[in-house]
């Protein structure tokens, strides 16, 4: 089926293509043995459908770039070998960033920004960092009563909704998060509608108190907005997702604790206020799971040193 799916692809069939990136979702290391035939077809996008590659495929990337012959795939290409998150990827990437390849000066972000499509960054002291889990779980939207008296939103005056109340003390918790090294209990509470404009900080703490952030600033384009009350929706787990990219940003059921993040547009972690360092990606609210008519996504971040929390939002 496979191999099929792979000519109809090098064919430019996009139905093809949509079969390759759900097996990529659930049963990457399966496309592995055909990448290289994908490769030669050009076939270079959606580029998760390439992450898990194998060495001599990822070999063969860098070879293209290092030798200058496809400038105009540059952009492409690196998506890819974010993707992969291999050491050879991660190599080549450091060294284009003091050493750029041909084509680099038509990129609107540095080389190393790709990193973070793949999930991950390079620190500036050699390590590697992974911002996301190798765990997800389902994510059920249950019905909760509207809060009285609560804590409102500074801009619009909406009340303030809980994206998230999470416990390490359940050992799926404790999973799904401990790429972030949080230990404890974490709430996440955010504006539903100013979200949806500006990423929105909190400062959290273990003890699970979520402060709305005096630096958030507000967008100049968000207008004279009139409270509405939040989703009376609250995410609590369901079962575990057998690789961590079933999260989805489009279908019901694709909310998701944990795991890697279903982007709508391109990779948006959220830098921390207090540091300046990409956050920790914790999980993904769908629109379609808080409304029968609903879209895009919120996706939610952490930063456990600083203290920081963030949700921002992407749709179509």
């Amino acid at each position: 089926m496979i191999e099929e799916l792979v000519r109809n692809a090098a064919a430019e069939d996009d139905d093809a293509i949509e079969q390759l990136c759900e097996i990529a979702d659930t049963d990457p290391e399966s496309l592995t043995p055909y990448l290289g035939v994908l490769l030669d077809a050009d076939v270079l996008w959606p580029a998760r459908v390439y992450r898990a590659a194998d060495a001599d495929v990822i070999s063969r990337i860098i070879d293209r770039i290092d030798g200058g012959s496809a400038p105009d795939r540059l952009n492409h290409l690196l998506i890819i070998l974010a993707h992969t998150a291999h050491p050879l990827a991660e190599s080549a990437m450091r060294r284009w960033s003091t050493q750029p390849p041909a084509g680099a000066d038509e990129l609107h972000v540095s080389v190393l920004s790709y990193t973070l499509e793949g999930g991950w960054t390079a620190e500036a002291d050699g390590s590697r960092r992974d911002l996301c889990g190798t765990t997800g779980y389902q994510w059920v939207l249950r019905e909760t009563p509207q809060r009285a008296g609560g804590p409102t939103c500074p801009w619009c005056a909406s009340p303030l909704w809980i994206a998230a109340d999470l416990d390490t003390a359940d050992p799926a918790v404790r999973a799904a998060i401990a790429h972030t090294g949080w230990s404890g209990r974490l709430v996440i509470e955010t504006c539903h509608f100013c979200a949806c404009y500006a990423t929105l900080f909190s400062q959290v703490t273990p003890a699970g108190d979520s402060t709305w952030w005096s630096g958030n600033t507000r967008p100049s384009y968000l207008g004279d907005a009139q409270p509405e009350d939040p989703p009376a929706l609250t995410p609590v787990l369901g079962p575990a997702r057998s690789t961590p990219y079933e999260a989805s940003a489009w279908d019901q059921g694709g909310s998701t604790l944990g795991g890697r993040p279903d982007w709508i547009q391109d990779a948006e972690h959220a830098d921390c206020p207090g540091c300046g360092q990409p956050m920790d990606y914790v999980g993904l609210l769908g629109g379609a799971d808080l409304d029968e008519y609903g879209e895009g996504a919120y996706y939610l971040h952490l930063h456990q040193p600083c203290g920081f929390a963030a949700v921002n939002y992407q749709q179509s």
